[in-house]
């Protein structure tokens, strides 16, 4: 992790709407930092969040999430320059069971 990560000052406050920011601890709360700058932040954002957390923390975590959207998932897919079926949301929705109508 390099330098402190200030989350008033480096995001938009629109981003976590339903936090107090004073009590978001940047450790803490790295899947909710994470997973709202990656879904919801700007490149930007997102370049700050993998210089503070680094690689390997930013994509154990989103491929722990239990959703991402699809254009998300598949925006993280070739960022990261893994495999769709890395991502525990992917798995559990292949095994999910569509419905169909007829």
């Amino acid at each position: 992790m390099s330098e402190q990560l200030n989350i008033s000052k480096d995001f938009h406050k629109q981003l976590f709407w339903d936090v107090d920011l004073k009590d978001l601890d940047p450790d803490r709360s790295k899947r909710l930092i994470i997973e709202r700058i990656f879904v919801l932040g700007t490149i930007k954002e997102i370049k700050i969040v993998m210089d503070y957390y680094g690689k390997d923390i930013v994509l154990d975590v989103l491929r722990s999430l239990n959703y991402i959207d699809p254009k998300t998932l598949n925006f993280l897919s070739v960022f990261f320059n893994v495999s769709l079926e890395s991502f525990v949301c992917y798995r559990r929705k292949q095994l999910t069971r569509q419905h169909w109508n007829s």
